[in-house]
């Protein structure tokens, strides 16, 4: 795994404990809402709210780190609020602290995707470009799995204390802040000196040919169903909470491989060409 370089270690053990710290929290989040008085259509908002955050905030920063000439800055912020609000969630139980915190981890998330994308895509080359984003899916995806299955274990010995978890879960967060202040920012990028608006992160796509906006678009209208499984949870019975981090446990470790095959094929595909 020659290819595989030191940078490209770091970001993808940086992406396996940020994901160990969220997914140890995902499978009992909404059974702690429940307990502090949500309705399950209210968490339902509240993630729906989250995750457009995240969404539409990646092309923004994306941008901007574009147009900085900075990358590490929009990727150690990023991962620093998603760790920060692990504990600000368990810090008050109001539906407005925990809207303003769930959706500063979401807007972390989108903060640093871009940047650290770009910092994958400069460590590679045509060639090699698929096993290093699949090497580094599949750390994130080793985190998602280990994340659950800790929890699995603190619900066995301590049934329905979910509190801590949000303490437990700021250490493997704060973790990967850390290992991000281990890397150096590349030169290469001039800073281009624009003031940077949101409507300047999605003009790309009245630019773009057809052919590329065309499943980008398709991408982004398909890609919520496939939070269905996960957010599968919300409905479930009280009597089956304690066992949700075990389904995300099963969820997680049946795709654990699935990243790098295709990606590896679309090496060798390019090769041939």
């Amino acid at each position: 795994m020659s290819s595989i370089t030191r940078s490209i270690w770091v970001l993808s053990l940086v992406s396996l404990f940020t994901d160990m710290a969220s997914d140890m929290l995902y499978p009992i989040m909404p059974a702690y809402l429940r307990s502090i008085g949500f309705s399950v259509a209210f968490i339902g908002l509240l993630e729906g709210i989250a995750e457009a955050a995240a969404g539409l905030s990646k092309g923004y920063f994306g941008y901007w780190s574009d147009m900085s000439g900075k990358r590490l800055p929009f990727v150690r912020l990023g991962y620093a609020l998603s760790a920060l609000s692990k504990p600000l969630m368990a810090a008050m139980a109001y539906p407005v602290w925990v809207f303003f915190v769930r959706t500063l981890d979401r807007l972390g998330k989108g903060m640093r995707t871009g940047a650290r994308d770009a910092i994958l895509a400069d460590a590679s080359t045509n060639g090699n470009r698929g096993k290093i984003f699949g090497f580094h899916r599949s750390m994130d995806t080793v985190g998602a799995a280990l994340g659950p299955a800790l929890a699995l274990i603190w619900l066995y010995f301590r049934p329905g204390d979910y509190i801590p978890l949000f303490f437990i879960a700021f250490l493997p967060g704060m973790i990967s802040v850390l290992l991000l202040f281990t890397l150096k920012e590349q030169n290469g990028l001039s800073p281009q000196g624009k003031t940077v608006t949101f409507s300047d992160s999605i003009k790309w796509l009245k630019k773009a040919p057809l052919r590329h906006t065309e499943p980008y678009c398709l991408v982004c209208c398909c890609s919520p169903a496939s939070t269905v499984l996960k957010y599968f949870c919300c409905c479930v019975p009280k009597t089956w909470e304690s066992a949700m981090p075990a389904w995300w446990v099963f969820i997680f470790s049946t795709t654990l491989s699935s990243p790098c095959l295709p990606t590896h094929l679309g090496d060798y595909l390019i090769k041939w060409e």
